[in-house]
């Protein structure tokens, strides 16, 4: 089942009144710096603060009825989680996240606020073997974090109120994991501003999409160790990589020490919190990885779950 713009318009309508319509920041430094017009799409401030609410709402909002009495599932190393939990929450269903044990504390405590029960997992273990028998067992519906139409629908309405808002735009930097957010973003892009060059952005030890994108065809890789915790995906798929394949221009990968550098840089200039994963497209035209003099450039700042401790501990050993 593929996904289409009409998808992302329908969703768009399905979850106003529940997703924040999150603002667009601009900063005088920042355009200065790379030499272009600049518009960071804020979705740290988005429902529990990152965009992954908006999939999740219009994921569970099309259960059926009987799917949502007996309670959904998901899997997620914190900010899908977050999204599920909340979004069962406002929907009266129970929610069941699978998260890795050693998920950033903020996410999972993040989660269990929100109502939901966690299971953690160890590293040794498959995260898709585990939720499939737990959902077997306990016969829930499972929404996974990017490979699913209505996620995928629901993450390309940030790309859609950007545009709506300032305009078309030459290029758009999108942070990438499994490539949900870039599949919707992308159709968003393609149908309001059809000359925007889509970039899609990994960490490099997380180039799992990026490979892909290169080779034709979805490779995978050992799980990464990286700061952007929201991208240590293996592999795309297989309803986001056509989508990628499709839609995007070009994809690009940063180091984590250059992640850390634009995260913090983003904090001091924007005056605003984003996470590592979150940062990933900005920390791509920051470092100057694409040159758009002159150009008219969106970014998704997609998330804002940082654990503030950790993020102490990385200033204080930069300086």
């Amino acid at each position: 089942m593929s996904v289409t713009y009409a998808d992302v318009a329908a969703a768009h309508e399905r979850i106003k009144g529940h997703a924040v319509h999150t603002p667009v920041l601009s900063s005088s430094a920042v355009n200065e710096r790379v030499g272009a017009q600049v518009f960071f799409k804020c979705e740290n401030l988005q429902n529990m603060g990152a965009f992954k609410f908006r999939g999740a709402f219009n994921a569970l909002s099309q259960l059926s009825p009987e799917e949502k009495r007996r309670g959904v599932l998901a899997y997620s190393s914190g900010n899908h989680a977050q999204a599920v939990a909340l979004a069962g929450k406002l929907l009266g269903i129970r929610t069941t996240i699978v998260m890795p044990a050693d998920a950033p504390k903020v996410k999972l405590e993040g989660t269990r606020s929100h109502g939901a029960e966690v299971i953690l997992y160890s590293k040794d273990e498959s995260r898709e073997e585990v939720a499939a028998r737990i959902s077997r067992e306990r016969q829930l519906a499972v929404i996974p974090p990017f490979n699913h139409p209505h996620v995928i629908a629901g993450q390309g309405t940030a790309a859609k109120e950007l545009i709506e808002e300032t305009g078309p735009l030459d290029a758009l930097f999108v942070p990438v994991g499994g490539g949900g957010l870039i599949s919707g973003c992308a159709l968003a892009a393609r149908a309001l501003a059809s000359d925007c060059k889509v970039i899609g952005v990994e960490p490099e030890a997380g180039d799992d999409v990026t490979r892909s994108f290169r080779s034709g065809q979805i490779v995978s890789i050992p799980v990464p160790q990286t700061i952007a915790d929201g991208a240590r995906t293996q592999a795309p798929g297989d309803l986001t990589f056509p989508l990628v394949l499709a839609n995007v221009d070009e994809m690009l990968t940063v180091s984590d020490d250059a992640l850390l550098r634009a995260m913090f840089y983003l904090w001091e200039k924007l005056r605003t919190i984003v996470e590592p994963t979150g940062a990933l497209g900005a920390c791509a035209l920051l470092e100057g990885k694409l040159s758009l003099p002159g150009k008219r450039v969106g970014v998704i700042l997609s998330g804002g779950n940082v654990d503030l401790a950790w993020a102490a501990a990385a200033l204080r050993a930069r300086s």
